[in-house]
């Protein structure tokens, strides 16, 4: 169990969540439930869950964003694209999607998708504000991800691949539709060694906080059928 530290705030009485700009070490409040309500209030506070037991409430500084306007492809990964052999699909097969990210091998640690993670989401997707991508190859899911759309911000949560170079692919295409949209944030919370080869890079927190604030006044056309 996380070792909370002195002076974090408890949302265990229904307290709403404080600024995150008072955050411990990126860490905001801890406490409270994962439902469907609470979830969305804290994306549209820039603030994510990241362990149920307790259930911690994150808003990192800095923060890491894909930026939509200038999308990053290596050339290797322009010549995979090209050529992928994958149906393209979304919100096709989100629980599946879910679950095999909570599945996929960790080097360092077990899965932080618990089931309590898998409960809420899938009750966040079916509320309208979780999407998934699916690549596939014939009738079986190579690669996907999934996260949080409100407004312009699509917070990717976490992907998973069974084929080489698939889950970057994912994220291109994700990308791509996402700018097409009319998106204006992609926020991957940290920084990894795949979303820092597609360009990814680190603002400070009262950055993204303010560029949230924007994104959270667009109205985008996405259709994920």
């Amino acid at each position: 169990m996380l070792a909370v530290p002195d002076g974090v705030p408890s949302l265990d009485d229904g307290r709403a969540f404080p600024d995150p700009r008072g955050a411990i070490d990126g860490l905001v409040a801890v406490g409270g439930d994962m439902s469907v309500e609470r979830l969305i209030s804290a994306y549209r506070a820039g603030i994510f869950p990241w362990t149920a037991d307790p259930v911690t409430w994150w808003s990192p500084d800095p923060r890491a964003v894909l930026d939509l306007d200038e999308i990053h492809i290596p050339r290797r990964l322009q010549a995979e694209i090209r050529k992928h052999p994958y149906r393209v699909t979304f919100d096709t097969a989100f629980d599946a999607v879910i679950e095999a990210c909570a599945a996929a091998p960790r080097e360092d640690e077990q899965s932080w998708i618990t089931q309590e993670f898998l409960d809420a989401y899938k009750a966040l997707h079916r509320a309208g504000f979780a999407h998934s991508i699916e690549l596939w190859r014939d009738d079986r899911i190579a690669a996907g991800i999934y996260g949080v759309a409100i407004g312009g911000l699509f917070a990717g949560e976490s992907m998973f691949h069974r084929e080489p170079h698939a889950s970057k692919i994912a994220l291109v295409l994700l990308q791509q539709r996402l700018h097409s949209w009319g998106f204006t944030l992609f926020d991957t919370q940290v920084l990894t060694p795949v979303t820092e080869l597609l360009g990814a890079r680190l603002i400070p927190r009262e950055e993204y906080l303010d560029r949230l604030r924007t994104a959270m006044a667009v109205s985008t056309k996405a259709d994920w059928s």
